[in-house]
């Protein structure tokens, strides 16, 4: 009753009421879904599987290739979802290995832990992305505490193989373009894992691709290579450069494709620590064709031996002249006959650095703040083998024959084949000033050559012009 308004009412009249306000506080519960990681993958659609994946890592424009959701139940309680980027996160493109990268989003007993522990999963994982929640660490977990966790170590071992389980279905799937994809964005961290992970190297392995010298511009993996190997090999044959097209040029490849062999082209400086971990696959040998002593399988090494050991006596005054013009730039000089269309090629002795190589560790001196002063020492170990049926070659002996051994033209001569050797393996010239001025030195030779020439043959033509007229009178 509103007691003011009430106060002269006269008896007997209903009383006035008033209205009052009155505040109470309640709590209703918005969100009644359980995380997606906690569900039944059965209760999940592929549409809110993609959502949630990019609403959580914020790839709002990215589709992923991939993904996996599982349990672990048993000695330890686990429940997790992991994905296959369709694209390189942009954190990453930077720096693969990027420390403030968030990949996998760490939950205990459904509250979050973090986002940046690098142990959950090895780092060429680093791309996979997803959410862990355990049942079975501690709240305050830290650092310290989870290097020393038998838990982790046995949810890190589950995370590689659903990974590695995923990668493979991309690579069986009917749709080839999207394995293509997942290589061009992660095949660098496949690599890695080949040169860091050994337990589980035996599986990444057959994930590797490469161009070869008969894939043209599709990739082709290690045992696509051996179903088309010639009969009776029993070797893999690759070559390291800098790119395919350096690959094709090559003189050490055409050794190979020449006789008929595929070559697998190794184009990333990775690409040679990766393959050093990698002797053999499937009881194949794999064979750099850029090192000393190339052998293959469909014929005899004793009289391949004593083939080359008659070569270098045949040509021994070419191969001495070489030597000598090249003392300080190479090891030795080689004769052989496994060269095809080139003059010369630079090989490395078996234990020598491939020239990708030698730019990489230089880079890495010069990074780390030292000079490059010296680090062209393996560059002496190089072997140049000469292939003595190239004209070039037969031109350069009948110069050492008819001028000597002192001749400049001669010694310009074996500098410069050196140098495109040189070049075409894959190595710097040194001296690009000296190695221009060579080559403005043999065009000059060939200009005044052409001109004496056409010279003479004016004065013939000339000559017998008078004749002619002679004859007439």
């Amino acid at each position: 009753p509103d007691e003011e308004a009430n106060k002269d009412l006269p008896e007997g009249e209903e009383p006035k009421m008033k209205t009052v306000p009155e505040t109470t506080e309640d709590y209703e519960l918005m969100n009644t879904n359980k995380p997606i990681w906690l569900r039944t993958p059965n209760e999940v659609t592929e549409e809110e599987y993609k959502d949630f994946y990019q609403s959580a890592f914020r790839a709002t424009y990215d589709e992923p290739l991939a993904h996996t959701h599982f349990s672990l139940e048993g000695q330890i309680e686990c429940k997790s979802i992991l994905y296959i980027p369709g694209m390189l996160p942009f954190e990453l493109s930077k720096d693969m290995f990027d420390e403030d990268a968030k990949n996998i989003r760490l939950y205990v007993k459904r509250v979050f832990i973090n986002d940046k522990f690098d142990d959950i999963v090895p780092r060429w994982l680093k791309f996979v992305r997803g959410v862990v929640d355990s049942q079975d660490l501690p709240l305050n977990v830290s650092r310290e505490i989870l290097q020393k966790s038998k838990v982790l170590s046995i949810i890190n071992k589950r995370l590689v193989r659903k990974s590695l389980d995923m990668i493979k279905d991309i690579e069986s799937d009917e749709d080839e373009s999207k394995y293509i994809m997942f290589w061009n964005n992660f095949g660098k961290y496949l690599k890695v894992g080949v040169i860091e992970d050994r337990r589980n190297k035996d599986d990444i392995v057959p994930l590797l691709r490469f161009f070869t010298s008969s894939s043209g511009e599709e990739y082709a993996s290690l045992d696509q290579y051996i179903e088309n190997m010639k009969e009776n090999q029993k070797q893999i044959f690759y070559v390291t450069a800098d790119g395919k097209e350096k690959a094709q040029m090559s003189p050490a490849a055409e050794k190979v494709r020449s006789r008929g062999y595929e070559v697998l082209y190794l184009t990333e400086p990775i690409d040679e620590i990766m393959i050093e971990n990698v002797p053999d696959y499937k009881e194949f040998k794999l064979v750099d064709v850029s090192k000393e002593g190339l052998s293959f399988d469909d014929e005899d090494k004793e009289e391949r031996k004593k083939k080359e050991e008659e070569l270098n006596v045949d040509h021994k005054a070419v191969k001495d002249f070489l030597e000598g013009a090249l003392a300080g730039k190479v090891q030795k000089v080689q004769i052989t006959d496994l060269l095809s269309d080139s003059p010369a090629a630079l090989v490395q002795s078996a234990y020598g650095m491939s020239p990708t190589m030698q730019r990489y560790m230089k880079a890495q001196n010069v990074a780390a703040g030292g000079s490059d002063d010296g680090m062209m020492g393996s560059f002496n170990q190089a072997v140049l083998e000469v292939n003595p049926a190239h004209p070039i070659v037969l031109d350069l002996e009948r110069m050492v024959r008819s001028q000597g051994e002192e001749s400049d033209e001669a010694k310009d001569f074996a500098v410069l084949l050196y140098d495109v050797a040189a070049l075409t393996s894959g190595y710097e010239i040194e001296d690009s000033g000296d190695f221009a001025q060579r080559i403005l030195s043999m065009m000059t030779i060939k200009s005044k050559s052409d001109i004496r020439d056409v010279e003479v043959e004016a004065q013939n033509v000339e000559q017998e012009h008078v004749e002619d007229n002679h004859e007439n009178v």
